[in-house]
């Protein structure tokens, strides 16, 4: 059956295809989350699809990569190994309250852990491989960048370059770890690293406040290693619930990992004793690693955009319109490289949207709203929709929240002193709840089913008319019946500088 393509903006019949011959309908240039999904299933919707990849490695760089990009190599499924084992720490000495007897002081080799992560991003790394093979997608190792507007190079590991023409380009290059400009900054290392450390640090520094820093904070603390984090603001997790952040820097703490709000590093300088941090305080913190959790920043610069005319904004990320376009009618770009909302399930989704749209005949643009994200520190904290300052930001009504903030039962025998904490944010006129949010143990997995409800249009009545599972601390979210507190439209300006 022939396939319906876009050209110029609209799909076009099967018996309007150009003359124009090309080696390709796509060409994808990066093998990441984003990249490999639109490969595959344009491949599915009947097109020739060629991708490239760089040669895999843990630790990337401008030349180095591998398939399965960076979530499943040097990002999410490492980093969720290394919490998951970070865990077992905390629940090893709640056994204890439970009945089980440990006589002998419990070891952990971080080496082991090490070489299992490695071992499961190489198999994850062949599995992807085989998902393109099997989807009939031409797999090349080599860097790419593009030459023309339907023109791709392909520079090979032994330096030979190949030239191939396609009819639709897609950028999908992810983005990279940056480190902090200041002196000294080449003692310290970045999450690319972080998971590949031959050696567990006895002593670590993390600077940054986002995800990426609260979760190897908690994964070394949880390991045993005293941490220190330090970030600009008052709180951690700037963008997320101001109340729900309070609540994780208040369980970093309780962990045993020492917080400095509002401070950086002013300097770093290679000692006897390892490596000295200065901070802007005048403060002296003497390390064994120094982590650089303050930003990531889109893989451009080697693409040859400025030369084909794509414009890219005043950080390199890809200008795309809500149809992931470049203002090149036949290049497009999806993930991290875009610097939308840097997720690897929206990096699918944009994927999968740019299948449907140029090859499948579904034209379809990514959806945003209401989209779930976990921060997995320990314990992790997960949401959905806004947060109660966005609401109130928005202005549209008065809003209602409510909240519930309790011991889990597995607590309240282990005498663990962390509580749980979930909250709805909900429109007072309509009753539709716009937010959710918990810090919790299994919040992520809570979260998902949440985010469904959300999608849904749920109301607070819908919730509250929801039997529970009991007893489960996911109940909680059907049975808040109180207000917290009751928000005014005409509040005073929401925005927050914690």
């Amino acid at each position: 059956m022939a396939r319906k393509m876009l050209n110029d903006g609209e799909l076009s019949q099967p018996n309007q295809e150009e003359q124009t011959h090309f080696d390709f309908d796509l060409f994808v240039i990066g093998a990441g989350s984003g990249g490999v999904r639109a490969a595959r299933f344009s491949a599915n919707f009947g097109a020739k699809v060629g991708i490239c990849e760089l040669p895999f490695h843990p630790i990337s760089s401008e030349v180095i990569g591998g398939v399965g990009g960076t979530c499943v190599i040097r990002g999410c499924v490492p980093k969720k190994i290394l919490v998951y084992g970070a865990s077992f720490g905390g629940e090893l000495e709640d056994a204890r309250s439970y009945g089980w007897e440990v006589h002998e002081k419990i070891d952990f080799d971080w080496k082991k852990l090490l070489q299992k992560k490695t071992d499961e991003i190489l198999r994850l790394n062949g599995i992807y491989k085989r998902l393109l093979s099997n989807a009939g997608v031409k797999l090349y190792e080599g860097e790419g960048k593009i030459v023309g507007p339907n023109e791709v190079e392909v520079t090979q590991l032994d330096g030979t370059k190949l030239s191939y023409s396609a009819k639709h380009i897609l950028i999908a290059t992810g983005s990279r770890a940056q480190r902090a400009p200041i002196p000294g900054q080449e003692l310290a290392i970045t999450s690319d690293e972080a998971l590949s450390l031959e050696e567990l640090p006895k002593r670590a520094v993390v600077l940054g406040g986002g995800y990426i820093a609260v979760e190897f904070a908690s994964i070394w603390r949880g390991m045993g290693s005293t941490v220190d984090l330090l970030f600009r603001k008052e709180l951690p997790l700037r963008g997320f619930d101001d109340e729900m952040r309070a609540v994780v820097a208040r369980n970093l703490e309780g962990r045993g990992i020492n917080l400095h709000p509002r401070t950086t590093i002013k300097e770093l300088i290679k000692s006897e004793e390892g490596v000295k941090v200065i901070t802007d305080h005048g403060e002296e913190i003497v390390a064994d690693v120094v982590l650089f959790a303050t930003g990531r920043a889109p893989n451009t610069k080697r693409l040859n955009l400025k030369a084909v005319g794509v414009e890219v904004d005043q950080t390199g990320a890809v200008k795309v319109d809500e149809n992931s376009r470049t203002n090149v009618p036949s290049i497009w770009a999806v993930g991290d490289v875009t610097n939308r909302m840097n997720l690897t399930p929206v990096a699918l989704m944009e994927g999968m949207c740019f299948a449907k749209t140029v090859f499948g005949g579904q034209p379809c643009k990514p959806d945003y709203r209401d989209v779930p994200c976990a921060v997995f520190c320990i314990p992790p904290l997960s949401v959905v929709g806004l947060s109660e300052e966005q609401a109130i930001e928005q202005g549209k009504g008065d809003i209602l929240v409510f909240t519930s903030s309790f011991n889990p039962m597995r607590n309240t025998i282990s005498g663990r002193q962390e509580k749980t904490v979930m909250k709805l944010v909900v429109d007072a006129e309509t009753e539709k709840v716009l937010g959710a949010s918990m810090c919790g143990p299994e919040a992520p997995e809570i979260m998902q089913g949440i985010a469904v409800a959300l999608k849904c249009g749920a109301t607070k009545a819908q919730f509250d008319s929801t039997v529970g599972i009991h007893p489960s601390s996911a109940e909680e979210f059907v049975t808040m019946r109180s207000v917290t507190r009751r928000v005014a439209a005409a509040s005073s300006n929401p925005k927050t500088n914690l």
